[in-house]
């Protein structure tokens, strides 16, 4: 049985199953306008973390810890596609769970390339070495405080159906390296599965992408639409 579990963790599918948990969050919490991420925060998002199933560790005061994903933007500004998954880890930190569950699935949106780039390049405290604010919800609400329009990253969750802007100061985030190698069975690092250099695309993260595709499009012309509409307001 050990070998079995062993092997089995090995193959990938273990990362596979991460990568489709990842992507039904992902549409969900794009997908409630009313209830979710505002669509204007997304525009010019340069990356998205996925932890789903975020689990607090008994064993550790104040811990936390989950496993998931995250992909970026290609290009040098980070204005290209969005790459293939990126195996991500994180601990430590206190979210305070909603409702007393034991585990909730929470969502990072890096909003600027330097923010970007730490996350390519080591292990990452948030709120020390980069900053992360609890991000706007609600189809209306407007990132207007200074916290947020300063931070280089939002934090969202959902528990139990309610989604939330919640405060992760404290936890780290990491490049799951073993991850990446049963996934893409060779060992590589961040920036070359941003490049797209020697991996295939997983076939279970197509509708993880183009679920941020959408959301982001739709983010970009919501933008827009506000921009235009400013004018007219100041006539009236």
């Amino acid at each position: 049985m050990v070998l079995v579990v062993c092997a089995w963790a090995d193959s990938g599918e273990e990362e596979k199953a991460r990568i489709t948990e990842s992507a039904n969050v992902v549409t969900d919490i794009f997908n409630a306008p009313d209830k979710g991420v505002p669509l204007g925060v997304l525009d010019g998002t340069k990356c998205v973390i996925v932890i789903p199933g975020l689990k607090k560790a008994a064993f550790i005061i104040g811990g936390d810890y989950g496993r998931g994903l995250m992909t970026c933007r290609t290009g040098d500004s980070f204005k290209g596609p969005w790459s293939a998954p990126i195996m991500m880890a994180s601990g430590g930190g206190d979210i305070g769970f909603q409702l007393g569950v034991e585990a909730t699935d929470v969502v990072i949106l890096v909003l600027n390339d330097y923010g970007a780039q730490s996350l390519m390049k080591s292990k990452v405290k948030l709120g020390a070495e980069a900053s992360v604010a609890a991000g706007p919800v609600g189809r209306t609400t407007e990132a207007s405080t200074n916290e947020v329009m300063t931070a280089q990253m939002l934090s969202y969750s959902r528990a139990r159906g309610v989604f939330a802007g919640i405060s992760i100061s404290g936890m780290t985030l990491r490049v799951d390296g073993d991850a990446n190698e049963n996934l893409y069975r060779r060992k590589v690092g961040p920036q070359q599965i941003l490049n797209g250099q020697g991996v295939t695309m997983p076939d279970e993260a197509k509708p993880l992408l183009e679920a941020i595709e959408n959301a982001t499009a739709k983010g970009g012309r919501a933008k827009e639409t506000a921009l235009q509409s400013q004018p007219k307001r100041a006539q009236q």
